[in-house]
C-alpha cells in the first residue's frame, strides 16, 4: 500500500516534512472527528426582500437567540434578552441607542461584555480553536482568544476578566470589540449557509443580498428560474435582458436596475412615450400592493408605458429564440405569432379571445419576430448598459463561482425547482443537441450549458446557444427551475380572461407526498443513505394559511419557500420558512412577517419564528458522521500512509 502510492506520499510530506507533523496532524483531525456536527442553514426564495433577509441571516432562524436564552437564562429578563439579542444582530446601529441610556457607562460595558464573551464560547464550542481562531475579527484575535480559552482553574475568572475587559473601556476600545464580538458570534452560530435559489425578482435591493453573501465565511447557492435570468441579461442575452425588465418594471422596481447596477433605462423611456406616449396603457400600470397616490399617477404611466414597449420587444425576442431552438417544443409559445391583427384577437390553444390591447404599432404582421430599428437601437443600448455593469458582472460571477443546480451535502439533495417527472411518475426524457437526458443526468446537461451562456467567446454561436438555454431555464417547458408547462406573463397583459392564465405544475409537484418517488430521487442522484436522506426545494411558495405543510413525503421532502416575498404573505400566511440542520437534528422555522430594520433596532422587534422539530437523532452528530468527516477521515488514513512511509525509511525526514 505504501509502496503503490509513494508518488503522492512524497507530495504529502512537503506540507508535513516529520513525523511529529504528521502524528499532531493526525491527533488534531482525530479530535475534530469527535466534535459536534456544525450547524447548516438553509433559506430560498428571498426574491430582493433583503431587510427580512439580513435579519434572518443575524439571527441564524432563532439560533442565536437560543443562545442567548440559554446563556443569560430567567435571571435575565424576556425584554433584557430580547434587546441583548438585537445588539448582536444590529451592533453598530444599536449599540449608541443602548449607551444613551447609561449613567455609568463603564458597568454597562462590563455587562454587556461579560455577556458577549459568554455567548461567543457557547457558540464556539463546536468548533477546534484553530478553526476559531481563523475567524476572529482582525485587532482583537490575541484578546478574543485569551478570553474565550483561558483555563480558570488557574485564574480567578472575575478578575483575570475584568483586568482585560476594564483595560480595553479605559483605552477607548468597547465600542469596536463590542461590535467584533458581535460580528464573530453571528459567524460561529452558523457554520455552512445554504441558498436554495432565486435571490432575485420583485424585491428592491437583490444587490444587497448578494453583497452580504459575498462575505460569507461560507456559502452556496442552488440557482433558481429568476436568477438565471439575471446570468443571462449579464451575460448580454437580449431576450433575458428583456425579460428582468419586464419583471421589474411590472412591479415598478426601478431601482433594483437603476440605482443597484446602474442599467440606463432613458432609452427605453424616451422610446416607450414617443410609440405608446397617448395610448392606453392601463393594463401596464405595476403592481404596487397598494391604491396609488394621487402625486404617483404620471410616474406610474411612464413606467407602464416602457412596460408595454418592452413586453412587446420581448415577446418578438422569444419568438426569435424559439424559432432558433425547435428543441425547446416551443412553437405554441411564440404567442405573438397567433395574433389575427384583423380581428384584433389572439387563438390560444384552439380557443380565440380577443385581446385587452391591441394596440401594437411596432407588430409588422407579415415580420412578426423582427424589432423595428427604434426597438433594435434601445436593446443595443441596453444590452450595452448591462454588459457594462461592473457591479451586476462581479454578482454574476459569484453566482456561477457558489452556484450549481443542484447540490449534495450531508445526505440532502437541494435543488430549487423540480426533477423533471412523467405523469406516470418516472424521469422525463428531453433530448438536447442530439442526445437524450433525464434525471441527474438533465440536471448536469443544463448546468453545463447555463456556464457557456455566460463564459463561452462573446460573439460565438455557443454564448448565443447558452444564453437562449439561460432564458428557457427560466420559463420553458420542462424546465428544472420553472417546473411548469408555461408561463402566462404575455397572457396576464394582453388577454382579460382567467381561464388563459393558469401554469400546469410538472408532475413532480404531484408525487411530492410519495415517498416512494422521494427515495427514487434521491437515488438516482445518489444521495448517500437514500432511506435517511431528504429532498430541500424551493420555489412554489408553502399556502399554511389553507394547512399546506412543508414537510412531505413523510418527511423525505422539505419545501422551505414560504413567501419572503411580501406579494406572496396573503396567499401563504406567513413569510418565509427555513431549516437548520445542527447535531441535534433538522428544524423547521416559520416566520411571521418582518415589518422593518428600523423597528427591529429600535423596538427590538424580532421576527416571531415558529419552531417545528420534524426530525432528532437518537445519538448526536458529530463531525465524523457528515460529508466533511469522511474527507478528513480520508486524510488521516493518508498520513498514516506517511508515518508508514517514515518509518520504513522510504520517504526521509525533512
Amino acid at each position: 500500500m505504501v509502496q503503490s502510492n509513494l508518488k503522492f506520499l512524497t507530495l504529502l510530506a512537503r506540507e508535513y516534512p516529520t513525523v511529529a507533523k504528521a502524528s499532531s496532524e493526525i491527533i488534531n483531525l482525530e479530535a475534530i472527528l469527535k466534535l459536534p456536527k456544525p450547524t447548516e442553514h438553509f433559506m430560498s426564495d428571498l426574491h430582493g426582500e433583503y431587510e427580512a433577509f439580513t435579519h434572518i441571516l443575524n439571527n441564524a432562524s432563532g439560533v442565536i437567540r437560543n443562545k442567548v436564552d440559554r446563556v443569560l437564562g430567567d435571571s435575565v429578563s424576556e425584554a433584557q434578552r430580547a434587546e441583548f439579542a438585537t445588539l448582536i444582530y444590529y451592533p453598530e446601529k444599536k449599540l449608541p441607542q443602548m449607551k444613551q441610556r447609561q449613567s455609568d457607562l463603564s458597568a454597562f460595558y462590563l455587562q454587556t461584555l461579560y455577556r458577549l464573551i459568554d455567548v461567543c464560547r457557547v457558540v464556539s464550542s463546536k468548533h477546534t480553536r484553530s478553526f476559531v481562531r481563523k475567524r476572529l475579527p482582525a485587532g482583537f484575535e490575541y484578546i478574543i482568544d485569551e478570553l474565550l480559552h483561558a483555563h480558570f482553574e488557574d485564574h480567578d475568572k472575575e478578575f483575570y476578566y475584568g483586568r482585560i475587559l476594564s483595560s480595553i473601556i479605559d483605552i477607548g476600545r468597547a465600542d469596536a470589540f463590542i461590535i467584533a464580538l458581535c460580528g464573530l458570534i453571528k459567524r460561529l452560530a452558523v457554520f455552512k449557509l445554504h441558498i436554495v435559489g432565486d435571490l432575485f425578482d420583485r424585491g428592491p435591493r437583490p444587490d444587497i443580498i448578494i453583497d452580504k453573501l459575498m462575505v460569507h465565511h461560507s456559502v452556496d447557492i442552488q440557482w433558481g428560474n429568476h436568477d438565471v435570468a439575471w446570468m443571462g441579461a449579464a451575460a448580454g442575452s437580449p431576450v433575458c435582458i428583456a425579460t428582468v425588465i419586464n419583471t421589474t418594471l411590472a412591479y415598478n422596481n426601478l431601482e433594483a436596475l437603476e440605482d443597484s447596477y446602474g442599467i440606463n433605462l432613458r432609452p427605453l423611456a424616451i422610446f416607450a412615450e414617443k410609440i405608446y406616449g397617448n395610448s392606453d396603457v392601463s393594463r401596464f400600470l405595476p403592481k404596487l400592493g397598494r391604491p396609488a397616490l394621487p402625486y404617483e399617477r404620471e410616474g406610474l404611466l411612464r413606467t407602464a408605458r416602457m412596460h408595454k414597449a418592452i413586453a412587446v420587444i420581448l415577446a418578438k425576442l422569444e419568438y426569435q429564440v424559439i424559432l432558433r431552438n425547435p428543441e425547446f417544443h416551443m412553437g405554441d409559445r411564440a404567442l405573438i405569432k397567433f395574433i389575427d391583427f384583423s380581428t384584433g384577437t389572439i387563438e390560444l390553444e384552439g380557443k380565440t379571445y380577443p385581446l385587452a390591447d391591441a394596440y401594437l404599432p411596432t407588430v409588422d404582421p407579415r415580420a412578426r419576430a423582427v424589432l423595428t430599428a427604434e426597438e433594435r437601437q434601445v436593446m443595443e443600448k441596453l444590452c450595452q448598459s448591462f454588459s457594462e455593469s461592473e457591479r451586476l458582472g462581479r454578482h454574476i460571477r459569484f453566482l456561477y463561482a457558489k452556484g450549481s443546480i443542484y447540490r449534495i451535502e450531508n445526505g440532502n439533495l437541494m435543488f430549487h425547482g423540480a426533477v423533471p417527472m412523467t405523469e406516470q411518475g418516472t424521469f422525463a426524457v428531453m433530448e438536447f443537441e442530439g442526445r437524450n437526458y433525464s434525471g441527474r443526468a438533465l440536471m448536469d446537461y443544463c448546468e453545463a450549458r447555463a456556464r457557456r451562456g455566460y463564459f463561452a467567446p462573446e460573439g460565438s454561436p455557443e454564448r448565443q446557444s447558452g444564453g437562449d438555454f439561460l432564458w428557457y431555464l427560466w420559463c420553458g417547458r420542462s424546465s428544472p427551475l420553472f417546473g411548469r408547462d408555461r408561463m402566462t406573463t404575455f397572457e396576464r397583459l394582453f388577454v382579460n380572461n382567467p381561464a388563459v392564465y393558469e401554469e400546469k405544475k410538472d408532475p413532480y409537484y404531484h408525487f411530492m407526498n410519495d415517498e416512494a418517488t422521494a427515495n427514487a430521487i434521491l437515488k438516482e442522484f445518489e444521495v448517500r443513505d437514500p432511506e435517511e436522506g431528504h429532498i430541500i426545494n424551493g420555489h412554489v411558495p408553502v399556502r399554511a394559511a389553507n394547512g399546506e405543510h412543508p414537510v412531505k413525503a413523510n418527511g423525505k421532502i422539505i419545501v422551505i419557500d414560504g413567501g419572503f416575498c411580501r406579494a406572496y404573505h396573503e396567499k401563504t400566511g406567513i413569510a418565509g420558512y427555513t431549516l437548520v440542520f445542527n447535531s441535534h437534528g433538522l428544524s423547521l422555522r416559520a416566520h411571521e412577517p418582518f415589518e422593518t430594520t428600523q423597528k427591529a433596532i429600535t423596538e427590538n422587534r424580532d421576527i416571531v419564528s415558529t419552531v417545528d422539530i420534524f426530525e432528532t437523532v437518537q445519538m448526536r452528530l458529530l463531525v465524523g458522521d457528515t460529508d466533511e468527516g469522511r474527507k478528513l477521515k480520508t486524510q488521516i488514513a493518508d498520513l498514516k500512509l506517511l508515518l508508514a512511509a517514515y518509518r520504513q525509511g522510504l520517504i526521509k525526514e525533512g
